[in-house]
C-alpha cells in the first residue's frame, strides 16, 4: 500500500521549482567544471614535478657513477645547484639502502634516520616515478636509477605541488560560491520578472472561476491584458489561449440563452397551436352531448374531423422536425426533381384555382438526386401552399428545375406582396407567421408556422441549403441539392456492370 503523499511534497511554486533546478544545474556544471580544471593543472604540475624529478636522478647518477666502489658517497649532494629538499641515497646490490641524505637549505646535506629510510625501501631501479611519504619531511615523488652496479635513489618534495593545488581549489571554490550568489540572484529577478505573465492569467481564471457560470445571464467575464497575450512568448501563448476559451464560454452561453428561449417560444407555440384545436373538438363534443339543435351534427362531426386533421398535421410536423434533429436517416432512392416538382404544381393548382400555377424546366442534364421522394415533395409542397396562403387571388406562383453536371435547383417564385423585411431573418425558425394572432377564424386561412421550418430541415438532412429573397412583387425560394452522391452511386452501377 503506498503511503500518502506529504502535503507539501508537490505544493512548491513553478517559480521555486525552477530558481531550484536552475540553482542545482549551476552547482553542476561549476563542481564538473572545478573538478576538470583541478584534475588538469594536477597532471600537470606532477608532470613537470616528474621531468625534475628525473633530471636531478641522472645528475645524481652521473654523480655516483664517479666512485662507483664507494657506496656510501654522497658528495655529489654538496654540488651546486642542488634545490633544498632533495634527497638521495645509494642503493647496494640488494636494493638496500646503503646511505641516504637530504639537501638542507644553508647547511650541509644530513642523514636519513632509519625510520626515514624505512620509508624509501623496496623501490624498483625501473625508473618509474613512485609517491613515498617520508616522516618528518613530507610526501616525496622518487625514482631509481641505475648505471651498471650503480644505483642511486632520487627524490624531490611534493609539498609545493599540494599547496598549489589546494590553493587552486580554495581559489575555485571561493569563485564558484559568489558567481554562484550571483547567479542565483539573478535568476530569481529573472525568473521573478518572467513569471509575472502566468500570474496575471491565473489571476484572470481564478477571477473566472468565481463567475456564476451556471446561470446563462453571465456576460463581460474577465479578459488577460492585451500585453499578456503576446504569441511569441509561452506565456503569452497561455493567456491568448484562455481569451479564446472564455470567447467560447462566453458565445456558449449566449447560445444556450438562445437556445433556451427558443425553447420556451417553441413549447408556448406548440401548447397553444396543439390547445385551439383541442378546445373546438371539446367545444363541439360538448355541444353534441347536450344534444342542442343550435349546431348541426354533420358541421360538428366536420369541424371535429377538420380541427383533427389539423392537429394531426402539425403533430407529425413536430415529429418530423424531431427525428431530423435527431440525425435519423431518410430514406435513399433515385429522384426525378422535375417529375415531382410537376405533380407539386398539379395539385397546388387543384387546391388554389385562383393563382396562376406555372411550371419552368431548364435541363442541361438528367434532374436527378438521390434522397427521399416523399419529403422532397413535402418540400415543394409546402412553399408552394405557403406561396397559396400568403399572396392574393390572381399571383403568379412559377416553379422552376435547374439541372446541369454541377447542381440541382428548384426555385418557387411570385410576385405578391413579399415577405415583411422584420420577419425574413426568422422566417425558417419553428412558429415563424405573419399573422401572430393565436386564433384563426378559417383553418386554411394560414399555417401553424412549421412549414418552412420542415422545409429548411429536410433540405438540410438531405446536405443542401434553402434560401429566400424577398421585396414587394418578387418572393423567391432557392432549394439546391447536391449532385455528388448521385454521380458515385452512378460510377458504382457502372462498374459493377462493367465487370459483368
Amino acid at each position: 500500500m503506498r503511503a500518502p503523499a506529504r502535503p507539501g511534497a508537490r505544493s512548491r511554486s513553478l517559480r521555486t521549482r525552477l530558481l531550484v533546478f536552475v540553482s542545482v544545474t549551476l552547482i553542476v556544471v561549476c563542481a564538473a567544471m572545478g573538478l576538470i580544471t583541478t584534475l588538469f593543472q594536477r597532471a600537470y604540475l606532477m608532470g613537470d614535478l616528474d621531468d625534475r624529478v628525473l633530471g636531478a636522478a641522472e645528475r645524481a647518477l652521473g654523480g655516483a657513477s664517479s666512485r662507483p666502489h664507494l657506496e656510501s658517497d654522497l658528495t655529489f649532494l654538496r654540488e651546486n645547484g642542488q634545490p633544498a629538499g632533495m634527497l638521495s641515497a645509494r642503493l647496494d646490490e640488494d636494493g638496500a639502502i646503503a646511505s641516504a641524505a637530504v639537501v638542507t637549505q644553508d647547511a650541509p646535506p644530513q642523514d636519513l634516520a632509519a625510520g626515514q629510510r624505512t620509508a624509501l625501501s623496496g623501490i624498483g631501479a625501473d625508473g618509474a616515478m613512485h609517491t613515498r611519504a617520508v616522516p618528518g619531511l613530507g610526501t616525496y615523488r622518487v625514482t631509481v636509477l641505475a648505471n651498471g652496479d650503480v644505483r642511486v635513489l632520487t627524490g624531490l618534495p611534493m609539498d609545493g605541488v599540494q599547496d598549489m593545488i589546494s590553493q587552486l581549489v580554495a581559489i575555485e571554490t571561493g569563485v564558484a560560491v559568489a558567481g554562484l550568489a550571483v547567479a542565483g540572484c539573478v535568476c530569481a529577478v529573472v525568473i521573478r520578472r518572467q513569471l509575472r505573465p502566468l500570474g496575471r492569467v491565473a489571476a484572470t481564471a481564478a477571477e473566472v472561476s468565481r463567475a456564476p457560470l451556471g446561470h446563462a445571464e453571465v456576460t463581460g467575464l474577465a479578459r488577460v491584458p492585451a500585453r499578456d497575450t503576446d504569441p511569441g512568448s509561452e506565456a503569452g501563448q497561455v493567456g491568448a489561449a484562455l481569451n479564446h476559451l472564455l470567447d467560447h464560454v462566453e458565445s456558449s452561453l449566449a447560445e444556450r440563452r438562445r437556445s433556451e428561449e427558443r425553447m420556451r417560444r417553441f413549447l408556448s407555440d406548440a401548447g397553444h397551436e396543439l390547445r385551439t384545436p383541442l378546445a373546438s373538438i371539446a367545444g363541439y363534443a360538448e355541444l353534441m352531448n347536450r344534444g342542442t339543435a343550435r349546431v348541426e351534427p354533420v358541421l360538428a362531426w366536420r369541424r371535429v374531423s377538420a380541427e383533427s386533421a389539423r392537429m394531426t398535421g402539425l403533430v407529425e410536423d413536430l415529429l418530423l422536425l424531431a427525428r431530423l434533429d435527431e440525425g435519423r436517416p431518410l430514406q435513399s432512392a433515385e429522384v426525378d426533381l422535375a417529375a415531382l416538382v410537376a405533380e407539386a404544381v398539379r395539385d397546388a393548382r387543384a387546391a388554389g384555382g385562383g393563382h396562376d400555377w406555372q411550371l419552368e424546366l431548364s435541363l442541361d442534364a438528367p434532374a436527378s438526386v438521390t434522397g427521399d421522394e416523399a419529403r422532397l415533395h413535402q418540400v415543394v409542397a409546402n412553399l408552394l401552399s405557403n406561396a397559396r396562403m400568403h399572396t392574393p387571388p390572381g399571383t403568379r406562383v412559377v416553379a422552376s428545375v435547374e439541372s446541369t453536371l454541377d447542381h440541382r435547383v428548384i426555385r418557387v417564385r411570385d410576385n405578391g406582396p413579399g415577405i415583411p423585411p422584420t420577419l425574413l431573418p426568422t422566417v425558417f425558425e419553428r412558429f415563424t407567421r405573419a399573422d401572430t394572432s393565436r386564433s384563426r377564424t378559417d383553418p386554411r386561412s394560414g399555417g401553424s408556422g412549421l412549414g418552412l421550418a420542415t422545409a429548411a430541415a429536410i433540405t438540410t438532412a438531405h446536405g443542401g441549403r434553402i434560401q429566400v429573397e424577398s421585396t414587394p412583387g418578387r418572393t423567391e425560394f432557392t432549394i439546391e441539392l447536391p449532385t455528388r452522391p448521385l454521380i458515385v452511386e452512378e460510377r458504382a452501377v457502372s462498374g459493377k456492370q462493367a465487370t459483368v
